[in-house]
């Protein structure tokens, strides 16, 4: 029987994540990123009683998923505040942190939210926390044709970026974007057949990603990680996109989410992190036909100097 955890976000590369913590019994690890909680679950199961788990999550649906144990406190707030409500617990550091990226199975799936231009008259909201924020209809209504091409072309990767743009520039002009409908029927015709799931996905990429911050939010997040894990703490990160990724490669290599290498007077490399793995971990061909969403997913953990 498939549990409400389970359908409300299937673990991707679960215990090769958790494996990749090195789990000590009596440690204090967070899990940035909640969701359904499955990983925070297998975390818990492998902790000792003196453990502790803090896990992250702002969304308000996660919370039904929350786990009744002594050893763990939910936190709903956005994860680039990590460091702050650590220092609020008193936990000056930690020895691991998980971060399963992107968007849950729960909110691909949920019609009321946007996420998806699977259900073609959704509110186009997009909003990882419903309490704050612009929408993705704000985001089309609003923002000028250049800060939507830039969206379109920096966060989905978009060749045709300025052209999209234009067009739903031009349509609001005769009447709002509200629905994934209005969206579809705006850019559709604009795209290839071949192409064309594709590329809508990108699009909705790219608005989810801008209307949450995505990226800021995880530059704040893995610069708190690093300050917060002690010598031979662990990081392991799962990203599902090549943006996602970029950020976590250069921080896990030199230490910044620039990827600039620093050296020291005798020009030897610095960085805060030891590589694990330096080639990534990816899912079995099993797990991707039992869990399609993981087809994309990479794994990289690496262990602080």
């Amino acid at each position: 029987m498939i549990t409400r955890a389970e359908s409300y976000h299937r673990p991707v590369l679960l215990q090769e994540s958790i494996d990749g913590l090195d789990i000590q019994p009596g440690g204090v690890y967070i899990d940035v990123t909640f969701g359904g909680g499955g990983h925070s679950r297998e975390i818990l199961r492998r902790l000792g009683p003196d453990g502790r788990l803090y896990s992250f999550d702002q969304d308000e649906d996660a919370e039904k998923n929350i786990v009744s144990d002594d050893r763990f406190t939910f936190v709903r707030s956005n994860f680039r505040y990590v460091k702050q409500w650590m220092r609020y617990y008193g936990e000056e550091h930690i020895d691991g942190l998980l971060a399963d990226l992107g968007v849950s199975s729960h909110h691909l799936d949920d019609e009321t939210r946007g996420f998806s231009f699977r259900f073609d008259d959704a509110p186009l909201d997009m909003r990882m926390n419903k309490r704050a924020g612009q929408t993705a209809a704000d985001l089309l209504n609003d923002a000028d044709e250049q800060r939507l091409a830039d969206i379109l072309y920096l966060y989905g990767e978009l060749k045709t970026a300025r052209r999209l743009a234009a067009a739903i520039v031009k349509a609001r002009q005769q009447q709002s974007i509200k629905t994934t409908r209005d969206l579809l029927q705006i850019l559709e015709p604009l795209m290839g057949r071949d192409r064309e799931k594709k590329d809508m996905a990108r699009v909705f990429q790219a608005l989810r990603i801008e209307v949450n911050h995505e990226m800021d939010a995880l530059r704040e997040m893995l610069a708190g990680a690093t300050q917060l894990l002690r010598e031979g703490g662990r990081l392991s990160v799962i990203t599902y996109h090549s943006l996602e990724d970029r950020i976590v490669k250069n921080v896990m290599r030199a230490g910044n989410a620039e990827g600039r290498m620093e050296q020291d007077f005798f020009g030897r490399t610095q960085s805060p992190f030891h590589l694990i793995n330096n080639k990534v971990i990816v899912p079995s061909d099993v797990e991707i036909a039992e869990n399609p969403r993981s087809r994309s997913a990479k794994l990289r953990i690496a262990v602080k100097s």
